[in-house]
């Protein structure tokens, strides 16, 4: 497997959409995310529980969340970006044996006072049946070489 190449801050133009990424999220992958994290919440690992809180079923948790968002971004972004920034809202749950899936656009490119070279991303996560939770995303991107001509 061939590691693709980082984007540079000329890549992140505003408008840019970064692509979906969607991975099912089977009972078990659930389980998974709150045991490595360990997040115990029974609503996470037991569905007579989730379902006495009104829910479905089982539900992800934060953590999860959060590295779906992240990885939305460096997905597109490459090995060598940085995430200085993550916001999110978590509206609705994703629950075992659901599709999530994650997709951006990038809604600003500037430099800070550092001088750092970041885009500030849109990401939304969702599932069959609709976003589940808005992001806002701010990433350090390398800052393209200079033509030596």
């Amino acid at each position: 497997m061939a590691i693709r190449p980082n984007r540079t801050w000329d890549d992140a133009a505003e408008g840019t959409v970064v692509p979906r990424i969607e991975l099912d999220f089977p009972y078990t992958r659930v389980v998974w995310g709150a045991v490595a994290s360990m997040d115990m919440f029974p609503g996470h690992h037991e569905a007579a529980y989730a379902q006495s809180q009104g829910q479905k079923t089982i539900y992800v948790n934060t953590m999860v969340y959060q590295a779906f968002i992240d990885r939305v971004v460096t997905d597109w972004a490459g090995p060598g970006a940085f995430i200085v920034k993550r916001k999110m809202t978590m509206q609705r749950p994703v629950y075992g044996g659901d599709r999530m899936y994650g997709e951006g656009v990038v809604t600003r490119r500037y430099r800070d006072d550092q001088g750092r070279a970041l885009a500030d991303i849109d990401v939304d996560v969702g599932n069959a049946e609709g976003v589940c939770c808005p992001a806002k995303v701010t990433v350090m991107l390398d800052v393209a070489p200079r033509s030596l001509s």
